[in-house]
């Protein structure tokens, strides 16, 4: 290092240790780069600044990284311990922007056929300051600040408005060793090295700043001039009796509705105002998976986010979250609901693009909105969408809507020229500020209709929210997907461009359930979710802390034992800081006698419990049901417990967004008995499993565990029982009957979940009865009681609480069927 250039780091380095703040991508740099510290490492920079230089040594002392500052001395040879592929820009004057690195590189690849011991770590860093894309008609601020080698005015500037907005990115280190030993000479390696750098780190900087922005009037050219806009605009002069213009200005109207207004000086100033936000009410924010993501956008693939919806939250959870994993935010449907002053501005600026509710008979509209999604795709733009269509009022899955799937795939068929990946991804809370009103709505209440006053609520109420969780799911290859499901599918766009293919409905609905199971399969287990369902589970919803301590231990023991799958997460705490920290939201009941502490639900707030244990109860339900067999029969052969399982699967599959086959559930079960047998939640006597003893540790944790899916299974017994009192009747009949049963069951026996008597959970039940043949179809399309039906009851009915196996018997099998104009006559008869 020359004396000028020391002196100017000595300069500089007080200066930007005040105006410069950086972040890390990734911050495990260990773990997901495979990056060793102990080793030596060199940094590879796109550009000679020594603003950079000093940036990235406050993050590496940070993460325990080696120095850029410091040579690296190899076999008594010293190397800078930063290297840079351009110069900056000079002020006033051209120059070579070419630096010294290839002949560095040769230099040092030359030393390592003198001593085959050496494998020095090449470490790519992008630099960053902000994340401004760029524009098709460049601003006054891009003068000053945007530039890829800036001279050190602009980098005056740079540092001075954007320093707090550092990002530093670390890729993959590469070997050294491994470069000798693989290419035909040091020169060439060399040369080889400095060119993929190059192309690495131009790639980098889309993967974090994204596309060039599009101006007002490209769009409108690119959207309103489009093939299926004019045929559309054309139906609409001779439905509407509209001139050219009018019809036109009908389609900009709509665009100017739909489109979003992206502003980068928004996300920014969003970051700072969420941080703040982030660390008031939440204790921290756990993502998982985020390296797959990072991976996809580094290979160039267009990437769709397809979250589940929990709250309104999401919208602002999972954009930070992404923002801050160096990865371009993504635009965001938006129902236009939201569309609303001041908010519908401040959304649409950060990337929100507004849809309406239905497209149903308006073909313009249909055609703007799909052309400006297949342009946004066609563009490299990062996009998000809710399959779901709207927030869970229950916690668990809602069953996708497939508009928006179609559409992309849609897009696909015309031609996206890059990879496209669907993302599923799980968002799960401790605490959602939208229950009670959830609540409200199932109860029957109308859906209160988003505003000013609804949103300044909200902001007064947050506060304590406890943990949030984002969990990346396994990507969907988009093209492989419609490879395996529709080989023929490229054709579509080539026969009849405009023509619905015939196999893209099923070819939709199965993408939809792909990504709702993945989404499910990337659960987080999180205190508030394993709490909520211990306490519902126990008959008084009241447990002392040992009693619930234990069974929270128990459980994060099954599932390290046997994971439900790869992407599932458990927490970094064990069960005693858990429960404390859960205790610390002040959502749960704590009480104390003579004996100890007790735990339960606040008064008249056990139904809000059941939101947050439907996040997981998936989870659950095998390992429930195992234990509810053994339970209720008091002993049972495994083979029997797989019979059974393999009986009711499909139907939890269906209900549940689980992903396992069949096979694999069979399999995932056996694996499930031997954990509990290894705990001691279960005990092997003989051929038979059985409960464990009384005095056993964990027998009120498996106690538990036989009792947390009895509402699913009485769910399934009303439904069986109506249809074998009455053995044929229509799905809408069966449907308003189970719901009236289930209603009455709720009152009577104090079922807290909401779900217990939804129509919708009834209606997915009977489609899975349907769909796997357990019920027979009559010529009139009414649904016949099978004798299949009849083992699937038994079966059944062997498993539910004793008490509502005699009421159904009794009140509802034995209650003889009466015709409509008899229960008409009958409600006359009660008034």
């Amino acid at each position: 290092m020359t004396w000028m250039r020391q002196a100017l780091l000595n300069v500089f380095r007080l200066p930007v240790k005040w105006l410069v703040k950086t972040k890390s991508i990734p911050l495990d740099v260990e773990s997901e780069l495979g990056i060793d510290k102990t080793r030596p490492i060199i940094y590879l920079l796109p550009t000679d600044s020594i603003t950079d230089q000093l940036a990235l040594k406050m993050t590496t002392e940070r993460l325990g990284l080696p120095s850029p500052l410091e040579n690296v001395s190899l076999a008594n040879k010293h190397y800078p311990g930063s290297l840079f592929l351009r110069r900056t820009d000079a002020l006033f004057r051209k120059r070579r922007s070419d630096t010294d690195i290839e002949p560095v590189f040769t230099d040092l690849f030359q030393l390592h056929h003198q001593h085959t011991e050496l494998n020095i770590q090449v470490v790519p860093v992008f630099v960053t300051w902000g994340r401004a894309p760029g524009k098709g008609k460049p601003g006054f601020a891009d003068l000053i600040t945007h530039a890829a080698t800036p001279s050190w005015l602009r980098k005056f500037f740079i540092v001075l408005f954007l320093g707090r907005d550092s990002f530093i990115s670390f890729s993959r280190a590469v070997s050294t060793r491994a470069m000798v030993d693989h290419q035909a000479s040091d020169a060439f390696s060399a040369h080889k090295l400095a060119r993929v750098a190059s192309t690495h780190f131009h790639r980098k900087r889309q993967v974090m700043n994204g596309p060039t922005l599009l101006d007002r009037q490209e769009l409108n050219n690119a959207v309103l001039g489009s093939a299926m806009v004019r045929s559309a605009l054309s139906d609409e002069m001779r439905s509407k009796n509209l001139s050219a213009d009018e019809a036109r200005q009908v389609a900009a109207n709509y665009l100017t509705e739909i489109a979003a207004d992206y502003r980068e000086g928004l996300i920014r100033f969003g970051d700072r105002l969420l941080t703040r936000i982030w660390n008031k009410i939440y204790n921290g924010i756990s993502v998982g998976h985020a390296d797959r993501i990072r991976e996809l956008a580094n290979n160039g693939h267009e990437i769709i986010y397809v979250p589940c919806h929990r709250s309104h939250m999401d919208y602002l959870l999972l954009t930070y979250v992404i923002y801050h994993e160096g990865l371009v935010t993504p635009h965001i449907a938006a129902g236009i609901n939201l569309n609303f002053w001041p908010v519908g501005g401040i959304f649409r600026r950060g990337g929100a693009f507004f849809l309406r509710r239905s497209f149903a008979g308006n073909k313009l509209y249909t055609a703007v909105f799909r052309e400006y999604l297949e342009l946004l795709f066609k563009k490299g733009y990062a996009v998000k969408y809710y399959p779901e269509g709207g927030r869970s009022r229950t916690g668990r899955l809602i069953p996708p809507k497939t508009g928006m799937l179609a559409m992309t795939i849609q897009a696909a068929i015309k031609g996206v020229n890059r990879p496209v990946s669907l993302v599923p991804v799980y968002i799960g809370y401790e605490n959602v500020m939208e229950v009670k009103s959830y609540l409200s709505e199932l109860k029957g209440g109308a859906k209160k209709k988003e505003s000013n006053w609804q949103v300044f609520s909200a902001i007064k109420k947050l506060k304590n929210y406890g943990h949030g969780y984002v969990n990346f799911g396994e990507p969907v290859s988009l093209n492989q997907f419609l490879d395996n499901k529709a080989p023929n599918w490229r054709e579509s766009h080539v026969n009849n461009p405009e023509q619905k293919p015939a196999w893209l409905t099923p070819t939709v609905n199965s993408l939809a359930g792909e990504l709702m199971t993945r989404v499910n399969s990337a659960a987080a287990i999180n205190g508030m979710a394993l709490s909520s369902l211990c306490l519902l589970a126990s008959k008084t919803q009241t447990m002392s802390k040992p009693e619930l301590l234990q069974a929270m231990r128990d459980y994060l023991a099954l599932f390290n034992a046997a994971p439900y799958s790869k992407d599932a997460t458990l927490p970094s705490q064990d069960a005693a800081e858990m429960l404390e920290s859960t205790l610390a939201l002040n959502r749960l009941q704590v009480t104390a006698d003579s004996y100890g502490t007790l735990i339960s639900p606040l008064p008249d707030n056990a139904v809000f419990l059941t939101y947050y244990r439907n996040n997981i109860i998936h989870l659950f339900a095998l390992p429930g049901i195992v234990m509810t067999a053994i339970f209720a029969h008091g002993r049972l052969e495994k083979s029997t417990v797989l019979q059974l399982i393999a009986a009711l699967y499909p139907l939890l599959q269906r209900e549940l967004f689980m992903f396992l086959s069949q096979d694999q559930a069979l399999a995932y079960t056996a694996e499930l008995i031997d954990a509990f047998k290894h705990s001691g939640m279960l005990q092997q006597k003989g051929r038979y499993l059985v409960p464990p003893e009384a005095d056993s540790d964990h027998f009120h944790s498996s106690w538990l565990l036989s009792r947390c899916m009895q509402e699913t299974l009485q769910r399934y017994a009303v439904v069986l029982t109506i249809l074998k009192r009455e053995k044929s009747l229509s799905r809408s009949t069966l449907e308003s009957e189970s719901k009236t049963v289930a209603e009455r069951l709720s009152k009577l026996y104090g079922m807290h979940s909401p779900e217990f008597y939804d129509k919708n959970v009834l209606s997915s039940f009977i489609s899975a009865l349907r769909d796997n043949h357990w019920l027979d179809a009559a010529d009139d399309g009414a649904l016949k009681y099978s004798e299949e039906a009849s083992a699937l009851r038994g079966d059944i009915m062997a498993l539910v609480w004793p008490e509502i196996a005699q009421h159904l018997q009794k009140d509802i099998l034995q209650q003889p069927s009466e015709s409509a104009p008899d229960k008409e006559a009958s409600q006359h008869e009660t008034l």
